[in-house]
């Protein structure tokens, strides 16, 4: 009998109480392998390099914004992202989604459902909240030039800068930025950039 490999796992800074649950949580589980937490948002980059976790959970608070969500999947594909955060809008967590996070959790999340969210991460699956699905967005399809639109669209770009940036005419980026729009449920540029909650 094959015996499989345990998940491995790294915890970002989090508050304290919810950081001890999260640690109990993943040590409680045999088929999870805690080999970081309390990461400092600043050494995540390091550690996801040198120690490759399967899945890091990071907390929504640490992010500059849902970019940095593409950054780290880009930086370090081998590993999955889960954001916990107080609250999330519909847009914000598509974003995320779309950026390459696989899942997006309020930290009122039961534990059962984090653990599930782990182990779907650690297979290639991405979890997205229920509300996305009775709003049929379409989060999970942008292309990689949308992507790309997308990432200057939230630095507050114009679209002439955006357009010179990527070397497409401004239509181009206004098609894109309306696509991105109806894929992530907003109707704005300014709902779209909007600071959360």
């Amino acid at each position: 009998m094959q015996i499989s490999a345990s998940v491995t796992v790294a915890i970002g800074d989090f508050e304290d109480l919810l950081a001890r649950g999260l640690s109990g949580l993943i040590e409680d589980d045999p088929s999870l392998t805690l080999i970081a937490s309390d990461v400092k948002h600043g050494d995540l980059p390091k550690l996801l390099r040198s120690r490759r976790p399967n899945v890091a959970i990071v907390d929504r608070r640490a992010l500059r914004s849902p970019i940095e969500v593409r950054e780290l999947r880009v930086d370090h594909p081998a590993t999955r992202l889960v954001v916990l955060a107080d609250e999330l809008s519909i847009s914000e967590c598509a974003q995320m989604l779309a950026f390459g996070a696989a899942a997006c959790l309020t930290k009122a999340t039961q534990a059962r459902d984090v653990l599930n969210s782990i182990h779907l991460a650690s297979r290639g699956m991405q979890l997205a909240p229920r509300e996305l699905g009775r709003r049929s967005v379409d989060y999970g399809v942008l292309t990689a030039r949308e992507s790309d639109v997308l990432a200057q669209l939230q630095r507050r770009r114009a679209n002439a800068q955006i357009a010179a940036d990527l070397h497409i005419s401004v239509e181009t980026v206004r098609t894109h930025a309306r696509n991105i729009y109806r894929k992530l449920g907003v109707a704005s540029r300014r709902e779209l950039v909007a600071p959360p909650g």
